[in-house]
Formats: C-alpha cells, sequence, structure tokens
C-alpha cells in the first residue's frame, strides 16, 4: 500500500496539486472505467434491495408457516428497516475515516450470514431477530454504494450514474417479489430459499469488488462516537415500536403511549446534545447549516412512509384482495417498477447533459402524490387497467425523486462529509419508511378488522367469524376459508389497503410542498470540486 502526504498550503495555487487533495483519482476515469468498479457496488445493491423484496410477496405464506399475524408481518420488513436506517449514519461516519472497499465487504459478509440464519428460522421471533441483522448488512451496502459512487465521480456526471442506481434498485424490485413467489410456489424449494438466494450474489459481488474498486482511503484519526449510534437507535426503535402496538395492544391514549413516546423524545434531545458535543458525530449537526441538506431530509422522511408502504402493501392488496398467487403479485406491480427504473433512467441522463435537477424532484414528488391518492381509492374489483395507471404514476414519482434527493445533498457538501452526508438522507428515508410501515400495519390491521365486520354484519353473518376468518389475527389462507366468507374477506383487504395509500397521499404532497422551497445549485464539474476539495492524507487501495 502506498502512501500519498498532501500538505495544507492555503495559496496553493498548481491546479495539479489540488487535484491531489481530492479523494478521487488524480486522471479522469473512462466511462468504462467506471462502469467496471461499479458493477460491484451494483451487484450488492441488488443484493440489500432483494433483501427486502424477495420475502414481500413470500411472506403471507411464510407466516402462515410459522403461525404469525399481522403484527409478525409487519414487523418482519420493519425490523430490517430500523436496522438499516440506525446503522446507515454509523457506515455513512465509517466511510469518511477507513476504506470505503473494505466496508461494503464487510456489510456482504453480514448479510451472508444473517440471511442463512433467517432460512433456518423455527418461529417468526428468531426471523425478525435475523432480519435485524440482515438490515444491518443491507444498510451497509446500500448507503456505502453511493458514497463509492461519489467518490469516483464528479456531481455533473453523478446523474449520469445514478440512473443506473435505479435501474438496479427497480430490477431488484421487480426480480425480488418474482423470485420469492417462485420459491414458495415450488414445493421443493420452499419459502427457507427466499433467504438463501442471495447468498451466491453476495459472494460473487464480494469477489467483483475486490478485483474492480480501486479508491483512496482517507487517513485520519477519529473516534467513532458509539454514545450517539446507541441514542439514536434506541429513540428511533423505542417509538417504533410504540407505533407498532398503540391501538392494538394498549389505547392510543394511554399510560404507555406517555411513556415510549416520552422517552423516545428525552432520547432524541439526548442524541442531539451529544451530537453536538462529540468529537466524530454520526450525524454532524451543523450540516443542517446547508438549506439543502435540512429541506432533503425533511423531503426524505415523507418519501420514505410512501415508498416502503407501497412496496410492502401492494403485495398484500394482490394476493388477499386479488386472490393471486405470490409469483402473479409480483408480475402485476410491473408498471410501478418499470416506471421507476425508466424514469430513473431518463433522468439521469438529462440531469447529466443540463446540470439541473430540482424539476425533477418537483415532479416526482407531486406524482407521488397523485399516484398514491389514486391508489387510495382502490376495492377489491378495481380494474386492472386502473390500477396499473395509478402504479405508474407512483413509481414514476418514486423514479424521479430518491436518488436526486441524495444528489442535491451530494452536491452541496465538502467532499470530506460526503459520506456523512449521503448516510443522513438514507438516514431519514428509511426512518419514514420504518415508521410509516409500522404505523401504516396497525391501521391496515384495524381497518381490515373493522371492514370485516361491517361485511359479515351486513350478510346476517354472526361477528365472531371474522375472529375466525382472519385465523385469531394471523395472516388468512383464503383456499382454506368457507366459500361464503372469501368475498368478505377479499373486500376488507382491499379496502384497507386503499385505506393506507390514502393516508400516504398526504406525506407525498408534503414533500412536493418542502421540495419546492430547495434551491437549485448547478451541479459541480470535477474541476470545481478539485477547487475546492478539502485537505486530507490518502492512501491508494489494493
Amino acid at each position: 500500500m502506498s502512501t500519498i502526504a498532501v500538505y495544507s498550503c492555503p495559496r496553493q495555487r498548481n491546479p495539479a496539486r489540488r487535484t491531489e487533495m481530492t479523494d478521487t483519482p488524480t486522471t479522469p476515469m473512462s466511462h468504462r472505467q467506471v462502469l467496471e468498479a461499479m458493477s460491484g457496488l451494483l451487484l450488492g445493491l441488488f443484493v440489500a434491495v432483494l433483501s427486502s423484496t424477495v420475502v414481500s410477496n413470500a411472506l403471507p405464506r411464510i407466516l402462515t408457516d410459522l403461525h404469525g399475524g399481522e403484527s409478525a408481518y409487519t414487523w418482519v420488513i420493519t425490523a430490517a428497516l430500523l436496522s438499516l436506517t440506525a446503522s446507515t449514519p454509523i457506515w455513512g461516519k465509517l466511510s469518511d475515516l477507513v476504506s470505503k472497499k473494505l466496508l461494503v465487504q464487510i456489510a456482504l459478509v453480514i448479510y451472508i450470514f444473517s440471511s442463512a440464519l433467517a432460512g433456518l428460522s423455527q418461529n417468526t421471533g428468531e426471523l425478525i431477530a435475523c432480519r435485524i441483522l440482515q438490515g444491518i448488512g443491507a444498510g451497509g451496502v446500500t448507503a456505502l454504494a453511493q458514497i463509492c459512487l461519489a467518490s469516483m465521480v464528479s456531481p455533473r456526471e453523478r446523474g449520469r450514474y445514478s440512473g443506473y442506481f435505479g435501474a438496479v434498485f427497480a430490477l431488484a424490485t421487480i426480480g425480488g417479489p418474482l423470485i420469492g413467489g417462485v420459491i414458495v410456489d415450488t414445493s421443493w424449494l420452499g419459502w427457507r430459499w427466499c433467504f438463501y438466494v442471495g447468498i451466491p450474489f453476495s459472494l460473487i459481488a464480494i469477489l467483483v469488488l475486490q478485483r474492480t474498486l480501486h479508491l483512496p482511503v482517507v487517513k485520519r484519526k477519529a473516534k467513532i462516537d458509539y454514545l450517539g449510534a446507541l441514542l439514536v437507535t434506541a429513540a428511533v426503535s423505542l417509538l417504533m415500536i410504540w407505533i407498532s402496538l398503540a391501538g392494538k395492544n394498549y389505547a392510543w391514549v394511554s399510560w404507555q403511549t406517555a411513556a415510549m413516546v416520552g422517552g423516545g423524545l428525552v432520547l432524541a434531545v439526548l442524541f442531539v446534545l451529544n451530537e453536538s458535543r462529540a468529537a466524530e458525530p454520526i450525524i454532524p449537526l451543523h450540516l443542517f447549516r446547508h438549506r439543502t441538506v435540512t429541506l432533503a431530509s425533511i423531503a426524505s422522511i415523507l418519501v420514505g412512509v410512501g415508498m416502503y408502504g407501497a412496496t410492502t402493501f401492494l403485495s398484500q392488496y394482490f394476493q388477499l384482495a386479488k386472490e393471486k398467487s405470490p409469483t402473479m403479485a409480483g408480475i402485476l406491480t410491473l408498471p410501478m417498477i418499470l416506471g421507476l427504473a425508466v424514469s430513473s433512467m431518463v433522468a439521469g441522463r438529462l440531469i447529466t447533459k443540463y446540470g439541473k435537477w430540482k424539476a425533477f424532484l418537483v415532479a416526482g414528488t407531486f406524482l407521488l402524490a397523485v399516484g398514491f391518492g389514486l391508489l387510495g381509492t382502490v376495492r377489491s374489483d378495481t380494474s386492472y387497467g386502473l390500477l396499473s395507471l395509478y402504479m405508474a404514476a407512483a413509481g414514476i414519482g418514486l423514479g424521479l425523486t430518491m436518488q436526486n434527493l441524495v444528489l442535491a445533498v451530494q452536491n452541496t457538501v465538502p467532499r470530506g462529509e460526503l459520506g456523512a452526508a449521503s448516510s443522513v438522507v438514507t438516514f431519514f428515508r428509511t426512518t419514514g419508511g420504518a415508521m410509516g410501515v409500522s404505523a401504516l400495519g396497525a391501521l391496515l390491521a384495524n381497518r381490515v378488522t373493522h371492514f370485516l365486520t361491517q361485511n359479515l354484519t351486513a350478510a346476517h353473518i354472526h361477528p365472531g367469524a371474522g375472529a375466525a376468518a382472519l385465523g385469531g389475527g394471523e395472516i388468512p389462507d383464503l383456499h382454506k376459508l368457507p366459500a361464503p366468507l372469501v368475498p368478505l374477506v377479499t373486500d376488507a383487504f382491499g379496502h384497507g389497503v386503499g385505506m393506507v395509500f390514502l393516508v400516504a397521499a398526504p406525506f407525498a404532497l408534503l414533500s412536493f410542498l418542502v421540495v419546492l422551497m430547495i434551491r437549485e445549485v448547478p451541479l459541480r464539474t470535477a474541476h470545481q470540486e478539485a477547487a475546492v476539495a478539502p485537505t486530507l492524507e490518502l492512501a491508494k487501495e489494493g
């Protein structure tokens, strides 16, 4: 390993010398070289996204086998989002201090280990615990992929390559439900292969990264803010547990609510106080002096609520309201995923060509709000033609929004803080997603029970049959229900999922209003970045 020492000189006028101060290669990488270096990152990102989408269509079958209920359905998704959320700023901060390539590979190893354990789970408790560990690995890959890209190319060129990330995200979102559906529909495989299937991809990604990803390493002494990591994890966890259980295990207005909400807010305040004093804070508070960082973080929370809710509850809609198999449920979501993929690729190329990005964020959040509002009107008998249009609008909105919020922040902060700043956006997006899935999952369970009771009463069937129809709160197996009950259950789930999207729509509308207030700054070029790069000591990775 060779070391390049770079010394500070405020009046340095040598352009070549200034270029050495960046954490990008001194010689610009060709398009082919960037793609080669990105190949392992994209494969790793595919695995990280696959970890959540591959189980989405399989979860009703998995939880039927493990005797899990609606709360378990929500927590299998939420547990991974929670650990992903809490670990994201830690991964981002570490990337500013040590080898980015090593961190990505460590994250993939964690993913492999946790996936193997998840496949061996014997009950929902074990599965949720393994999902927590899986989320830590996925969080590392998701955050570090964007950070590594930021180290390779300038913001102006980054829009072009961000499109590839959007396309891979869409591919994993398409492939995940389809793979998961085929696995659970294939008797000689079984649902456990939903977790094993990502392991070969992870191993290949590690090998590809070792050969293709060669980035400089920022070398400086620093302390990891372990207390900050603990406080933010505890605050988010406590609030999420409250959202998941309120209204079911205890009333929304109760001493449990007061204790959990109060405790979560106290922990959040302690976290902020700790970050203001820490030598190397997990989330540097001074980043929020940048208006773009603050507004993009708020928008990310609001977008996250809808983004994760859409992918989570559409699966339930097609299986439990439309009586489709897990495989077909994946195929039927194609309009949303294709909209996401195409819009992400097209927007990325246009952003690189013109250097402007705000219009895409404005259009994206607007379409997201419209799409969710329209999805809020769905019922079990809604035609697939209308559903396709609604899903496509939401998918295009997501494709125009997700990557570009990160790009806007990366274009704002100094290069030495790219890791922390990028992870902040991801952190708030997954926080919104985790909270949203928990809250919307609780809402769905409540509304399904309510609408099913109404349906039973209207059909002159004793409401007590509702508990039997839902298996005591478990995910129902429509094939095992008495024929007269099936249309009543499907109608209840169709109406319930519609209510979920109707509640999610205002969050997307708020994100549209927030994005309007972001001030657009033209994307920096590699030359401009070199001129403002911080003074660092660099070491080239092997």
